[in-house]
C-alpha cells in the first residue's frame, strides 16, 4: 500500500473512503444519499466517495430504492465475489469447511472425508477448498487465504505442530509453507479450542467475562485460555493441552485404570458411563442431559480437571464447551458449580458454550471476516 501524508487532501479522502466501505459493511447497501446522512458528508463528497470505491471494485451498485416523486436511487453495497476465504476445520476423520466472504454471508457447510493413506496438509485443505466453493457456487479463484483449525498445538514462529494424533501425514514442521507454496494462499493454521475459544468471546456465553477458559470436553480434551487480552497460546502453542495431564489420586474412585484426563473425561470414557459396550460418543450423549445419574458421575470427574485451572488461573468464568459440555447442558454446568470451593472462589461463573453446533468454524470465520475486511481496506488508497 502506498504511503499517503496526513492531513493531505488525498489523506482525507482516503480516511473517508474507509468510513464509507465500514459503514457499507456494517449497514449493508446504502443510496448515496444514506451515506452522507452517516457520515455527516455532503451528497456530491457521498458521491465522489461512491465513485472511488467502485472504481477500484470493492463495491457495486446492488439495487434501486424509492426516492419519493423522483427517480429511485441506486444502492450500493460491498462486492463479495472478489476476495473470499474459506475457514476449515481438520478432525479425526472428516473435514468441515465453508466459504467466507467480506459481509459473512451465511454460506453451506461441507464435511469431506478424511482419506485414509495419502493425506498431506495441501491435500486435506485443497478437497476442503474444493467442496466449500462448490457448495456455495463460489469460483475458486476468488479464495485467497484459509484459516485452519486442527486438534494439536501449533507454534506460529517456528510453523511447529506437536499432539498430531489426528494429522496423519502432516509434518511435524512447515505444514503452512507447504499449503501456501502448493497452493498460493495466505494460511493461517490455529488449535480447534483456541478458534472455539475466540467465538466465545466474541458471540458465545464469555462476552462479557472479564476473563475465562473454555474447557472442550469431546473425544479429546482442550483448554482455551482468554486471561482478558486474548487467546494465551503458552510459548510454544501448547498451552491447555489437559487431556495429557495425569490425573490425581483423588479419580481413583471414580476410574480406577484412568492415567491421564483423558482416561478420565475423553469420548471413550464417558461412552462407558452408559453401560453401553462398543458405544460412541456421538451415540450416547443425545441421552446425557436427561440421565441425571450419568450427569452427576460426569460432574464429579469434570471438576477434577477445573480445580486445577482455578488454582492456577483463577478466571472469573469457566465455561464448558466441546460435544460433552454441550450436550451436557446447562444442569451439567449447575453440578459442576456446587463442587466449586465457594471460599476460594466465590465469584466464578460456570457457563455452558453458547457459541452453537460448529464454534471452530465460527472463531475461525471470524478471523478471516477481519482478514479479507483488512485486505479489502488495504487497496482504498488505490482510489486516491
Amino acid at each position: 500500500m502506498n504511503q499517503i501524508d496526513p492531513g493531505t487532501p488525498t489523506w482525507l479522502a482516503a480516511r473517508n473512503d474507509r468510513a464509507a466501505f465500514r459503514l457499507l459493511l456494517q449497514h449493508g447497501p446504502l443510496t448515496r444519499s444514506a451515506l452522507g446522512e452517516l457520515t455527516g458528508l455532503s451528497k456530491p463528497t457521498a458521491s465522489q466517495m461512491l465513485a472511488r470505491l467502485e472504481r477500484v471494485g470493492l463495491i457495486k451498485p446492488v439495487g434501486e430504492r424509492s426516492a419519493g416523486r423522483g427517480p429511485n436511487a441506486i444502492t450500493y453495497g460491498v462486492r463479495t465475489d472478489r476476495i473470499t476465504g474459506v475457514a476449515i476445520s481438520i478432525l479425526d476423520r472428516a473435514i468441515q469447511a465453508v466459504v467466507v466472504d467480506a459481509v459473512d454471508h451465511e454460506h453451506p457447510i461441507v464435511q469431506v472425508a478424511a482419506e485414509t493413506g495419502s493425506r498431506t496438509p495441501e491435500g486435506d485443505v485443497r478437497a476442503a477448498v474444493r467442496a466449500a466453493c462448490e457448495a456455495a457456487g463460489i469460483d475458486e479463484g476468488t479464495v485467497s487465504r484459509v484459516v485452519i483449525g486442527v486438534q494439536a498445538a501449533f507454534f506460529v514462529d517456528g510453523d511447529e505442530l506437536s499432539f498430531t494424533d489426528t494429522l496423519p501425514g502432516w509434518p511435524a514442521v512447515g505444514s503452512r509453507a507447504r499449503i501456501e507454496r502448493e497452493l498460493g494462499l495466505q494460511v493461517t493454521i490455529d488449535n480447534d479450542v483456541n478458534l472455539a475459544t475466540m467465538a466465545e468471546r466474541s458471540a458465545g456465553a464469555a462476552q462479557q467475562a472479564e476473563s475465562f477458559a473454555l474447557f472442550w470436553i469431546g473425544d479429546g480434551l482442550g483448554v482455551g485460555l482468554d486471561l482478558g487480552w486474548g487467546v494465551h497460546r503458552g510459548a510454544s502453542g501448547g498451552a491447555g493441552e489437559i487431556g495429557y495431564l495425569a490425573v490425581p489420586r483423588t479419580a481413583a474412585p471414580l476410574a480406577p485404570a484412568a492415567n491421564d484426563f483423558t482416561d478420565l473425561l475423553g469420548g471413550p470414557a464417558v461412552a462407558r458411563l452408559f453401560g453401553s459396550d462398543g458405544a460412541t460418543l456421538a451415540d450416547v450423549l443425545p441421552r446425557l442431559a436427561d440421565d441425571p445419574a450419568v450427569l452427576t458421575v460426569l460432574a464429579d470427574r469434570v471438576i477434577l480437571a477445573v480445580n486445577p485451572l482455578l488454582a492456577i488461573l483463577d478466571p472469573s468464568m469457566i465455561v464448558l464447551g466441546g460435544p460433552t459440555g454441550i450436550a451436557g447442558g446447562a444442569r451439567l454446568a449447575e453440578l459442576v458449580a456446587e463442587r466449586v470451593d465457594p471460599a476460594a472462589h466465590p465469584k466464578l461463573a460456570m457457563r455452558t458454550s453458547g457459541t452453537g453446533a460448529q464454534p471452530v468454524l465460527l472463531g475461525a470465520r471470524q478471523q478471516l471476516v477481519d482478514q479479507i475486511r483488512d485486505q479489502l481496506e488495504a487497496d482504498i488508497s488505490l482510489a486516491n
